[in-house]
C-alpha cells in the first residue's frame, strides 16, 4: 500500500507500541525482475511488516540520468505494493533514503550484498538508531541493466 512519509511514521510508531517489528528496505524498483523479488521475499522475513522507500521518478532521473524511470513512480509502487511479501510502499525524492530511515526508525534495514557496514551510505543513521542491518545476495545475472541491455541488442 502507497502511504505518505507522516502515514508511515505514525504507523511505525503505533506498531511498535504494540509489540510489532518493521523492516526497511530502499531502491528504484524500476523493471521488477526475479532478484527484486526474491531480495523482497527475504526482506520480509526479517520483521512482521516490510517498508520499502522507493525512489520518486525526480530521485531516479537523478542517480541513473535522463532516460530513467522506464517505469513512472505511480507504476512502480503499484506493482510493489501487489506482492504479498511488501506491506508498505513510502516516496522519497532525495538521492539517500537516510532522512526518511532517521525518521521512521525501523527495527531492520536491510541492503544488497554489495555493501557492508563500512560501505553502507546509510551507515551514520542505522548505528545512530541502532538498526540491526542485513545483507543479502544478489541473484547473479539479474538486474534491470541487463534488462535494458538485451532489449537494446
Amino acid at each position: 500500500m502507497l502511504v505518505s512519509q507522516q502515514e508511515i511514521i505514525n504507523i511505525v510508531n503505533r506498531g511498535k507500541s504494540n509489540g510489532k517489528t518493521f523492516v526497511v528496505t530502499n531502491g528504484c524498483f524500476d523493471i521488477l525482475h526475479v532478484g527484486h523479488v526474491r531480495y523482497l521475499k527475504k526482506t520480509k522475513e526479517f520483521a512482521d511488516f516490510s517498508i520499502i522507500l522507493l525512489n520518486s521518478d525526480y530521485s531516479v532521473k537523478s542517480i541513473k540520468g535522463t532516460n530513467r524511470p522506464i517505469n513512472s513512480q505511480t507504476d512502480r509502487a503499484a506493482i510493489l505494493s501487489s506482492l504479498s511479501c511488501v506491506d508498505y510502499v513510502v516516496l522519497f525524492d532525495e538521492k539517500s533514503p537516510a532522512e526518511l530511515l532517521d525518521k521512521i526508525k525501523p527495527n531492520v534495514y536491510t541492503k544488497g550484498a554489495d555493501y557492508n557496514l563500512e560501505t553502507l551510505p546509510e551507515r551514520d543513521v542505522v548505528l545512530k538508531n541502532n538498526i540491526k542491518v542485513e545483507f543479502i545476495d544478489y541473484v547473479e545475472g539479474k538486474s534491470t541493466t541487463n534488462i535494458l541491455k538485451k532489449i537494446n541488442e
